[in-house]
């Protein structure tokens, strides 16, 4: 998530374990810890691009280094508060609000090393945005709202509606990983592979990526509240290959490696980009959910075997963008110069690309 909404989980977690006279401390101490795991995206190289993946949501946010946050987080912040809490008080906290940060990025889309170092799979539930105003902003209001009244219990009612929110975001995602299946029906495919991730602050309109045959198909996937999901159909991109696609290049090679490498952290969701020359994009995210272009890649020579590609972003968010993912939030009809199958439509209208 957002490092306020990381905090602010952490704060509200904290409150909930304290009482009247210590909610103050315990709210500033748990939005600090909860921020703390976040420090491995300080981890750079300047050398290599990719190394700040590599360690990005990694063993800091590992449920087994909990505890050694937790400390950490405690030893930092006593020296703030030894004059009002106990060091197991502030341990405690501390502790509470430092456990948040990978639980919470789990529940993301990105992927997070939760069962580190026993496993490397990456623990990715896709029920909430990064970015989700509705979610934070109501934690934040039950924050102030347990320290203006001193009472534990509305950080408690406050947790209440994170997990509900949680679930219904969960029920959300089947019901539009349900629809790629008729998606993929209707269409006659054979699914390798699929899944959806909400789009930026809803839990309503959905990004649709499956795999079939070596081609990604992507859609948009609105899932009403009290309606039929509505399909505005997308379009589809090659899946790259590496041995395939640069077949001249050697195992040994830093560039080889590097593309190995983004390969992993992209989960193999990696294509060309449709519009630069050389360069590899993470097909799971776009500005606009039924869009193929990428908001980030990595571009290389490929003549340059021995030199690190380098990691760029493409996020030019103009006001046409933005009117149509307005329109698709709100179910409406989409009227595009390039038009494409419709699999279903909203009252009024088709709903196509």
């Amino acid at each position: 998530m957002d490092i306020l909404t990381q905090g602010v989980v952490g704060a509200i977690v904290s409150q909930s374990a304290a009482g009247k006279k210590e909610l103050r401390s315990a709210t500033i101490i748990g939005f600090c810890a909860g921020l703390l795991a976040d420090v491995d995206g300080l981890i750079k190289s300047s050398q290599d691009p990719l190394y700040t993946l590599e360690f990005h949501r990694h063993f800091t946010h590992a449920l087994i280094f909990i505890p050694v946050g937790g400390l950490i987080a405690a030893t930092l912040l006593w020296f703030l508060f030894r004059n009002k809490l106990s060091f197991k008080k502030i341990l405690l906290y501390a502790t509470l609000g430092y456990a948040t940060c990978g639980i919470l990025d789990g529940f993301t889309t990105y992927g997070t090393h939760l069962f580190w170092p026993f496993t490397d799979e990456r623990v990715a539930m896709r029920i909430i945005a990064i970015v989700d105003p509705l979610f934070t902003l109501t934690l934040i209001a039950a924050v102030l709202s347990a320290v203006r009244y001193s009472s534990n219990k509305i950080a408690m009612a406050g947790i209440a509606f994170a997990a509900l929110y949680l679930s219904f975001g969960m029920m959300q995602r089947d019901r539009a990983e349900d629809t790629i299946l008729k998606i993929a029906e209707n269409r006659g495919h054979s699914l390798q592979r699929y899944e959806a991730k909400p789009t930026m602050g809803n839990l309503v309109l959905w990004r649709s990526i499956y795999e079939t045959a070596g081609i990604f198909y992507i859609d948009a996937i609105r899932v009403g509240l009290f309606s039929d999901p509505v399909v505005y159909a997308g379009t589809h991109v090659k899946k790259f290959e590496l041995e395939k696609d640069l077949p001249g290049l050697n195992r040994d090679d830093v560039l080889y490696n590097d593309i190995k490498r983004f390969t992993y952290f992209s989960d193999g969701y990696v294509a060309f980009h449709p519009q630069r020359p050389f360069v590899l994009g993470d097909i799971r995210y776009s500005l606009l959910p039924d869009d193929v272009r990428p908001i980030w890649g990595i571009e290389f020579n490929p003549h340059e075997e021995d030199k690190h590609v380098s990691f760029n972003t493409y996020r030019e968010l103009d006001a046409d963008t933005l009117d149509i993912f307005k329109a698709m939030l709100l179910g409406r009809v989409i009227n595009k110069s390039e038009s494409s199958d419709r699999l279903s439509h909203p009252s009024g209208g088709d709903a196509q690309q």
